[in-house]
């Protein structure tokens, strides 16, 4: 065993990020920071346009799913982050929060201490919003949260389209009310992308009892007789925690390494030659994700951002935003969007778009060659569930990802209303000067088995993967609500797995929460080290 440490927080993402910083403000406490990735020294990853490169490779393990029985063996590409920062480092930096009646139903759901007026404060600790100061937001904390500096025209037409359909327009869709389109509010600051790495960790690197190592891989979690005691790495080291373990890898990655543990379901890994250290059947199941649907149509002139991935126009934006921190490089290229209803008597949202200004910025979506604008939605309570499972006892190979998109018959028949509700905004007045015409899915498309054919074809993750190692007061809970591992010592998984139940919306902010209310349990549980 080499030096210990007090805490051992194994990932280096938008939690793992939070439990650093907050857990070496005390500076009697040794804290340990391993990261599989490297650091974030890519401009791209810095610069908020960088989303446009992100989905296809930069930082990321380079997964895929198993193929997805539902929807004809389609193999999705599963992007995951491999940096420093985690999700938070290359997503597209909306910053959303679900419905309040999500964290309710957590509470209601045996969660004590999650409900909506429990993890309010926690998002506002977290805050330094460059527009609200009240209930709902806050100021001066760590993560830099902004309004976009780059809005284009059509996205005020798109508000319009939206109100000829009923959907009116809601200045904060993180603050009293969900319903409406709007502006996203960003986690940038200052035209620059606010990872929890840049937020949280950067301007605390300097902390002799904060230790961050990058670049190294987890091969287990070591447990003796019930208690964690610490990690062995890849390469055969061995690091001790005296205090606690904590497993902050994601949704996918932490229920891989639990297992890789041998840590899950018992008849799984026996299969693999794995030792079984603790017979969990609920580590890797629970995964729920949005899919995402998208509605592409060509516009008639230079409305969207497309012409920039030509060399001489992202010559001149780079430039442009060189002097100015405005244009096309300070875009995250979706932030316009909104919540709205699939079903009318949801009881809240249940529908999120995201408007891409142009086309082809994610993996596998098609580019109009003279410019278009995408228009997403995904359905936000999926009843689908899925699973993280193992393909080898060998650290090195994937998982196998198997979100089970639209195994229950309503995900279909919702994320279809969807789709076609996101043709009903592009196709009002107020943006028939920028439209030219709508490309994809087009008129072909009519029935709702011409859309199900449709959607198997051209769909893609939303990138907001939840629930494999779910807290809860049941007797499969993977986790307690206070995030300790139920049957193991010293052992807590804090990161967006967690979640019984996936919030409506994007998923990064949450998990910037759960890591801050993470921090307060463990000093809180542990009242001589706060």
């Amino acid at each position: 065993m080499e030096k210990g440490y007090d805490f051992i927080i194994i990932g280096g993402g938008s939690a793992g990020s939070v439990l650093a910083a907050r857990l070496s403000e005390n500076s009697d406490i040794n804290v340990l920071l391993l990261e599989a990735g490297g650091r974030d020294w890519h401009p791209f990853y810095h610069v908020p346009a960088g989303f446009a490169k992100m989905t296809k490779g930069i930082g990321s393990w380079g997964w895929h799913t198993v193929p997805q029985r539902n929807m004809k063996d389609r193999v999705f590409r599963y992007t995951q982050a491999k940096v420093i920062g985690g999700g938070s480092a290359i997503n597209a930096q909306i910053y959303t929060r679900g419905n309040a009646l999500d964290y309710d139903e957590w509470r209601q759901m045996g969660c004590e201490g999650w409900g909506y007026e429990d993890i309010l404060p926690y998002y506002r600790k977290a805050e330094d919003n460059d527009t609200y100061d009240n209930k709902y937001h806050g100021k001066g904390g760590p993560l830099g949260v902004s309004k976009p500096r780059a809005p284009l025209p059509i996205c005020d037409a798109y508000f319009e389209a939206a109100a000829e359909l009923g959907i009116p327009k809601n200045e904060d869709v993180t603050g009293e009310k969900q319903d409406g389109v709007a502006y996203y509010q960003l986690t940038q600051r200052n035209a620059r992308r606010s990872s929890a790495a840049m937020a949280y960790l950067a301007p605390n690197s300097h902390r002799k009892n904060l230790h961050i190592k990058t670049g190294v891989q987890v091969r287990r979690i070591i447990v003796e007789n019930g208690v964690a005691k610490g990690v062995e790495l890849v390469d055969g080291t061995r690091l001790t925690a005296s205090v606690e373990v904590i497993l902050s890898s994601g949704s996918i990655g932490s229920p891989r390494l639990l297992q890789l543990s041998g840590i899950g379901p018992a008849d799984h890994l026996k299969g693999l030659g794995i030792d079984i250290v603790y017979d969990q059947p609920e580590v890797g199941s629970n995964l729920q994700d949005h899919l995402d649907l998208y509605c592409i149509c060509e516009v008639s002139g230079p409305y969207t951002y497309d012409r920039y991935a030509k060399l001489h126009w992202s010559a001149l934006a780079g430039l442009q935003y060189l002097f100015t921190k405005r244009g096309p490089v300070s875009s995250s290229l979706f932030e316009t969007g909104g919540f709205w209803y699939a079903n009318p008597e949801a009881r809240s949202p249940d529908l999120q778009f995201h408007l891409g200004l142009g086309t082809g910025i994610e993996s596998g979506v098609a580019a109009m060659p003279d410019g278009g604008v995408t228009l997403n939605s995904c359905y936000l309570r999926p009843r689908s569930r899925g699973s993280v499972r193992l393909q080898s006892n060998n650290p090195n190979d994937a998982p196998l990802i198997d979100p089970n998109y639209l195994d229950d018959p309503q995900d279909r028949e919702m994320s279809i209303r969807g789709l076609k509700l996101t043709q009903e905004i592009l196709a009002q007045g107020p943006l028939k000067k920028f439209i030219k015409a709508e490309r994809l899915p087009g008129p072909d498309v009519k029935t709702d088995n011409d859309y199900f054919n449709f959607i198997c074809e051209h769909s893609k993750t939303s990138h907001h993967p939840a629930g494999t190692c779910r807290m809860g007061s049941d007797d499969k809970a993977v986790l307690d609500p206070r995030l300790r591992f139920n049957g193991l010592e010293r052992l807590r998984v804090i990161d967006a797995s967690v979640m019984p139940t996936v919030v409506s919306s994007n998923t990064n902010a949450a998990a910037i929460m759960i890591g801050e209310k993470g921090a307060d349990m463990i000093r809180q549980d542990h009242g001589d080290l706060s």
